[in-house]
């Protein structure tokens, strides 16, 4: 009898391994193109131009280089099956592996999150979550997976690392909390599995700096982190201050347009503004660092408190699709001038039409994230207080700092957007319904049942 169970189960993956991943590229099968963004045309360049750019990763940009000849169906194929596999990986290990459960999560997810627009995007953001599920398995569960596996999750979270420097900063805190944690979670958190984790970091760093060599010549970081973080203390007007303070006294390029500067940091970086005039990024990266650190030093409570609002307002930004409208000319122009082979498809696609109607997808997507973000907090907390410290506590715990440390590293450091916090915020919709699925099917394990002492 059981293992005429056993084979009818096997017999039911096909379904999601089928239906799941077609599902999750749907946005793009109906745009008939991958869907683009804003920042899309700066990673697709990196190959073409042999330079580097701000917040631009020369390892992104090399993987949808890869795509090309295919449209980029590739690179989207790839996401689609990465998010498959991490997604059932994840419930395997937790002991929720059955294949109608992970339909339906699935299913959920797709229709209530981000996940299916981030895994359609030519964008780093589908990473950024993976990464997390990632991490999470390949610390506290390496005694259910196997070594291949642990090399597969070990490349992938290296390479998501090296994406994007916010991913990177997220992975990082995590591993730092991992090792301060580990000395009261010995059961819980492999050693080894932490130092593969922490190693994964390194790897990253590295293999970004190579691909940068490679392109450009220059074993530099990417740059632009000093630009992005001067954007959001213009836009607290903690830039208009420190020059009122400062331009009796000190020679800077800003000075005459002290009381002309644009009220937001993405006006002032990539609107129309005086950066443009003065040299953009190469004629003002030098100045821009050192209003950034000596306004550190001026006003340090100021500076404190727009952190913590930045943090707070980063948390409830959440909403599905920002920049990714009709409206992304620059994209636009890169694709007409690398690749003017995929110029009429990209013409005829729904997003270049306006077809997409991101309110209403947000009607739905922004109160589920929040719910989610909230009772995977509540999760969290209730272990902390009961002092439980089963895979689920630790899955929401993984999570929830995650998501703190995403908002504290994207707020403070580039002003809240909505696209920072969609790409993060589904990954505490599945640890919800993962904990759904424990609760109502009665599995528990043995670990599920301790308490600390």
């Amino acid at each position: 009898m059981l293992d005429e169970r056993t084979t009818e189960a096997g017999s039911a993956w096909w379904l999601p391994v089928i239906v799941l991943p077609l599902f999750l590229v749907a946005p793009a099968l109906w745009n008939c193109y991958p869907l683009l963004q804003w920042d899309t045309g700066g990673y697709l360049a990196r190959w073409y131009e042999g330079y580097l750019v701000p917040s631009r990763s020369t390892v992104f940009g090399l993987y949808l280089h890869v795509g090309e000849g295919s449209s980029f169906w590739l690179n989207l194929g790839l996401q689609a099956l990465a998010s498959l596999w991490i997604l059932q990986l994840t419930l395997r290990v937790l002991g929720l592996a059955q294949p109608l459960r992970l339909l339906w999560i699935g299913l959920l997810l797709i229709l209530t999150t981000a996940l299916p627009w981030l895994a359609s995007m030519l964008l780093t953001d589908i990473f950024a979550g993976l990464s997390v599920l990632a991490l999470f398995i390949l610390v506290t569960q390496a005694q259910r997976t196997s070594a291949l596996e642990k090399v597969v999750l070990f490349g992938f979270v290296a390479f998501a690392s090296a994406t994007h420097s916010a991913t990177l900063g997220v992975l990082f805190g995590l591993c730092c909390a991992g090792w301060i944690a580990f000395p009261f979670l010995r059961r819980q958190i492999a050693l080894s599995g932490l130092v593969q984790a922490s190693l994964t970091i390194v790897v990253g760093a590295a293999m970004l700096l190579a691909a940068n060599f490679a392109l450009s010549g220059q074993l530099a970081w990417t740059p632009g982190g000093t630009g992005v973080a001067f954007g959001r203390m213009l836009q607290d007007g903690i830039v208009a201050q420190y020059l009122n303070d400062h331009c009796g006294r000190e020679k800077l390029k800003l000075c005459p347009y002290r009381n002309e500067l644009p009220p937001t940091a993405d006006d002032f970086l990539w609107g129309n503004s005086m950066f443009n005039k003065l040299g953009r990024f190469e004629g003002m990266n030098d100045e821009m660092g050192f209003i950034v650190k000596q306004s550190l030093a001026a006003y340090p409570l100021w500076q404190a408190k727009a952190a913590a609002i930045a943090t707070g307002e980063q948390l409830l930004h959440v909403a599905t699709g920002e920049g990714t409208s009709g409206w992304v000319p620059h994209t636009y122009g890169i694709i007409e001038r690398y690749i003017p082979s995929q110029v009429r498809q990209m013409r005829a696609a729904h997003q270049q039409h306006w077809d997409i109607n991101f309110a209403v997808v947000n009607w739905l997507h922004v109160p589920v994230a929040l719910a989610s973000m909230l009772a995977a907090a509540a999760i969290a907390a209730h272990a902390i207080w009961r002092r439980r410290r089963d895979d689920i506590a630790l899955l929401a715990i993984t999570v929830t700092l995650a998501l703190l440390g995403n908002a504290m590293i994207c707020g403070v450091i580039s002003g809240p957007h909505d696209r920072y916090g969609a790409r993060l915020v589904w990954v505490a919709t599945f640890t919800v319904l993962i904990a759904a699925a424990r609760w109502f099917s009665g599995e528990r394990t043995t670990e599920a049942a301790d308490a600390l002492p």
